[in-house]
């Protein structure tokens, strides 16, 4: 997977270094030897990584990466501190200004890459993610990237997989303020926990008893309701193979012991803010999948999924041999409602509308708003007789009670004409069936409207 990575470093050699390291990896490298340098590249292009040293003249890299986490533009660009400062309280300055990660001069190579990989990964997730909200124009949730001073505005929901009771407690303490921690000793249990719970951060210790804890972190890498779960792994010194193989099986972050309670509570505050972010990405997405298919008026289906689905229903049944219908109910006289009770008032009959037919027909079968006063039911499985039965239902649902105008509280009688078409051994496609159905929808209104008339021909 490549990706464009800013190197800022007011030292020639060190660019160089990290320059020759990324390009041999494939990587598109952009430099900078000074703070406002690298704001203007981030403001000019797009960059998937930012790896910056904090000492610079003009504004260090502290205020650089607070300037990039205030900016909804840049606030999405995973930073990686690599700098010769090596105190925790360094480090927690670092991440409560939004850093994602730290790397100590001089550089492992292998730590290098696996956070870069690490990283770019959870870069291209987010970037679609975002893509497709903004496009909706549904999310605002650039501000959660923002940097937070004061821990989380709610709690996080974490679970401790340690078995030293000792080593639970000291965590448990040091999140007391940032989160609601759960600890358990069983990794197993821990994993159904996990699966059952809305956890935020899942923090695994590689000194579990009798298991393996990568298995624990591929495991619930690998399940479906737990694996956009962010996952910290807490490792011992001299552990760098398994610091190592947890990146590559997609853990989030990690932390050699001794931990430091601050850079314990900045780290995990940062994993949660970002669960929460992508979580709302998801979610808008959701919302926008549902939006395009859906009518807003009414809440059913709209013509947009109409087309795809009543193609699929109609391959399937040719397929299999089975039947299938469809019918179009056309509300009578509709433009004369508009007329006499404003546009407001033929809203209220369509959504009273859109409800009796949701009565009228059955669970598996496909309303959808055609478009305007039309409207389009899709049954399978269904012969042409049952389909008119439906029809005729629908029919004497909308002409048996009166519709109310809610602004005046009038009551309007209103009626429905209806055109069914059922498959036949003829038709090559799904279209051709609606053709046939709006025939016999034309029928029943030159017949007199308010009724049903199937296979007009």
């Amino acid at each position: 997977m490549t990706a464009r990575i800013l190197v800022v470093d007011d030292i020639p050699a060190n660019v160089k270094l990290l320059e020759a390291r990324l390009m041999a990896e494939y990587y598109e490298v952009l430099t900078a030897a000074d703070g406002m340098t690298a704001l203007s590249i981030c403001e000019q292009t797009s960059v998937d990584l930012i790896l910056l040293d904090i000492m610079m003249p003009g504004i260090d890299g502290f205020e650089v990466c607070e300037r990039l986490k205030s900016n909804s533009r840049t606030a999405h660009i995973p930073v990686v501190m690599v700098t010769a400062l090596d105190q925790p309280s360094d480090r927690v300055r670092g991440l409560k200004a939004g850093a994602d990660d730290f790397l100590t001069k001089p550089v492992n190579d292998m730590q290098l890459m696996a956070r870069v990989r690490s990283l770019v990964r959870f870069k291209t997730l987010s970037d679609e993610l975002r893509l497709r909200a903004e496009t909706a124009r549904s999310v605002g949730a650039s501000d959660l990237l923002a940097p937070v001073e004061n821990g989380l505005g709610e709690p996080g929901l974490v679970l401790l997989v340690e078995p030293r009771a000792n080593a639970r407690d000291r965590i448990t303490r040091a999140l007391s303020q940032t989160a609601e921690v759960t600890a358990i000793s069983d990794p197993q249990a821990a994993l159904f926990d996990a699966a059952e719970k809305p956890y935020e951060l899942v923090i695994i210790s590689s000194l579990q008893e009798d298991y393996d804890p990568l298995r624990l972190c591929s495991q619930i890498r690998s399940l479906e309701r737990t694996r956009f779960i962010p996952v910290l792994v807490l490792a011992e010194q001299g552990e760098d193979e398994l610091v190592l193989r947890a990146l590559e099986l997609g853990v989030n972050d990690y932390l050699l012991r001794p931990l430091d309670p601050n850079e314990l509570v900045a780290r995990c505050i940062t994993q949660i803010r970002r669960k929460r972010y992508n979580d709302q990405l998801r979610e808008s997405l959701t919302m926008s999948v549902e939006m395009a298919v859906t009518d807003p008026l009414t809440g059913l289906n709209n013509r947009r999924y109409l087309d795809t689905h009543l193609q699929m229903l109609f391959d399937r049944s040719k397929r299999r041999g089975r039947p299938l219908s469809v019918i179009i109910a056309d509300i009578d006289h509709f433009k004369a409602v508009n007329d006499t009770h404003g546009h407001e008032g033929g809203d209220d009959i369509l959504k009273d509308f859109a409800q009796r037919v949701r009565g009228a027909v059955r669970g598996a079968d496909l309303a959808c708003r055609f478009g305007g006063e039309e409207f389009v039911i899709v049954m399978p499985d269904t012969p042409d007789d049952i389909a008119e039965q439906v029809a005729e239902r629908l029919r004497e649902a909308v002409a048996g009670q009166a519709f109310r105008i809610a602004a005046t509280g009038q009551d309007v009688n209103i009626t429905t004409s209806i055109g069914i078409a059922s498959l036949e051994a003829g038709d090559s496609d799904a279209a051709g069936m609606l053709r046939r159905a709006d025939k016999a929808l034309y029928a029943a209104k030159d017949g007199g409207r308010n009724r049903v008339v199937s296979q007009a021909a």
